[in-house]
């Protein structure tokens, strides 16, 4: 089953459940480990610098939260360090290089494109007009 999520009125996209589901579950352990800290909703806010309404929807698993948020909150609580576990063990990767699959390092360059008269004078070789 998929998520139907509208970000800003404009763009829609499909949030799989089970990802959904991987975010709940993130936002209650962040949720329960602020409250064995025993600090308040409205302190965790102020020292993450979100606001209450943020924190909420983080520990509520909206996927409208940013990453940076869930980095800062963590950061907060003390379990930043938790980050660097993300992708870690990557399984699946470590098999496919294994087996000699070619891989990309990295995307194809974008060719620029000009920005100004100028940018076009220069490209086309043309003197440009003061």
């Amino acid at each position: 089953m998929d998520i139907i999520l509208t970000i800003m009125r404009r763009e829609k996209y499909v949030l799989r459940l089970t990802v959904q589901r991987r975010l709940t579950e993130v936002g209650e352990n962040i949720r329960l480990a602020r409250l064995r800290r025993r600090i308040s909703a409205t302190m965790m806010a102020e020292r993450a610098g979100i606001t209450r309404t943020t924190l909420r929807s983080l520990e509520n698993g909206d996927p409208g939260v940013s990453f940076g948020s869930y980095a800062t909150v963590l950061f907060v609580l003390g379990l930043d360090s938790d980050l660097l576990l993300l992708g870690c063990d990557d399984v699946l990767g470590r098999k496919l290089q294994d087996i000699g699959l070619e891989t990309k390092k990295r995307a194809p360059k974008r060719k620029q494109t000009p920005t100004t008269a100028i940018d076009v004078a220069v490209e086309l070789q043309v003197e440009p007009r003061d």
